[in-house]
């Protein structure tokens, strides 16, 4: 009887808790003041890319949101999406998503991290390439500093993680420019 007691005494306690924690929840969420200074902080922004010419076609688009928790330190996350082809070559699309971290010491300095996992299908026509068409994962893990100006930064990146063979980006070293709104 009294294992019974107890077991019944650690379900009300941890239900009481849990009914607590929702109320509380609910009460904050209810607040326009919270809501407010959360979107106050957050940020959108990303990159589009094209690029075209004699056969070849390259479209990207990278949208990204982040959340300042104070003007040196921001994270985020953000989509990845890019479609190339060559006529009679090869047609490739890249899928994923991406989670960064942006440090900046000074207003003008950025440091950032940035992971991205890609989901990598490309398909080769049988006159070009017999059996090479491929679909994997890849993952990169970039470092990179810029400089910012405004809401615009632009600098260099690395990708620790860069495989020449797999990777869908032709060096590990690249630039890169950043806006948000």
């Amino acid at each position: 009887m009294a294992n019974y007691t107890s077991l019944s005494i650690k379900k009300t306690t941890i239900f009481s808790i849990l009914i607590s924690f929702f109320i509380t929840f609910s009460y904050s969420q209810d607040n326009p003041d919270n809501q407010q200074s959360f979107w106050k902080n957050v940020q959108f922004g990303g990159g589009i890319g094209l690029n075209f010419g004699d056969g070849f076609f390259s479209g990207a688009l990278s949208p990204n949101a982040v959340y300042r928790f104070n003007p040196y330190v921001a994270t985020g996350i953000g989509l990845n999406f890019s479609y190339s082809s060559q006529k009679d070559v090869f047609k490739s699309t890249v899928i994923g998503g991406s989670v960064l971290g942006l440090f900046n010491p000074y207003r003008e300095l950025q440091i950032s991290t940035e992971f991205e996992q890609l989901h990598v299908s490309r398909n080769f026509d049988e006159e070009f390439i017999a059996n090479a068409d491929d679909e994997y994962w890849y993952p990169a893990l970039f470092l990179g500093l810029g400089y910012t100006n405004g809401n615009v930064t632009f600098g260099i990146r690395y990708d620790v993680l860069y495989d020449k063979d797999k990777s869908i980006y032709n060096e590990a070293w690249m630039p890169f420019v950043r806006f948000w709104f």
